[in-house]
């Protein structure tokens, strides 16, 4: 445990490496993760039919560990909340990076289906997401990862997004969708 902003933490792993600390590190989280949780509970209690959180989608944090400029995976921490009203959710998750941290949380579970759209290979962070992570135990085959090589323009994105989501009925019936997208998917 340690003080930040005197307040007493547990530590998390990798601040300071592609996590730097700052001043007021601790509200900075708290903004965004609440507003992800906040967006959930506007969703389950039927308040909105869509929500966004503009600052949120820290999709790299692990449970004791900070990962790419994330400290705390606020969408993590949003499906858990729509779990509470909802028996399954589907996470899409569109950006040049894996989404390593959400896929991680419930790659056991068949409550949450993850898929991710991401570039992939030649060690590119974070080096995870190949097509072969499909989960494990009673989350099998709810992990689709979908890589992606430099290059793919839009039209071959689409026929392969919708592709992808033709063959998915996961979430047939599903009030709720929970989706993550960069603009950095769209360079290029």
């Amino acid at each position: 445990m340690r003080e930040i902003d005197g307040d007493v933490c547990e530590v998390i792993d990798n601040l300071g490496e592609d996590c730097p600390v700052f001043d007021n590190m601790f509200e900075f989280c708290q903004i965004y993760a609440g507003g992800t949780i906040d967006a959930a509970r506007r969703l389950n209690n039927q308040l909105s039919d869509i929500a966004i959180n503009w600052s949120g989608g820290l999709h790299h944090a692990k449970k004791s560990e900070a990962s790419g400029f994330c400290y705390i995976n606020d969408l993590v921490l949003g499906i858990l909340e729509l779990l509470k009203y909802h028996a399954r959710v589907l996470y899409i998750d569109i950006d040049i990076h894996h989404g390593d941290g959400v896929e991680e949380a419930f790659y056991f579970t068949d409550r949450v289906m993850t898929v991710s759209f991401h570039k992939y290979g030649d060690m590119f962070f974070p080096g995870t997401g190949d097509v072969k992570n499909i989960g494990e135990r009673e989350g099998k085959y709810y992990a689709i990862n979908v890589p992606l090589k430099d290059g793919i323009d839009d039209n071959n994105f689409t026929r392969l997004f919708k592709t992808i989501f033709n063959t998915v009925d996961y979430c047939q019936g599903c009030r709720n969708i929970s989706t993550r997208s960069n603009c950095a998917s769209m360079w290029g």
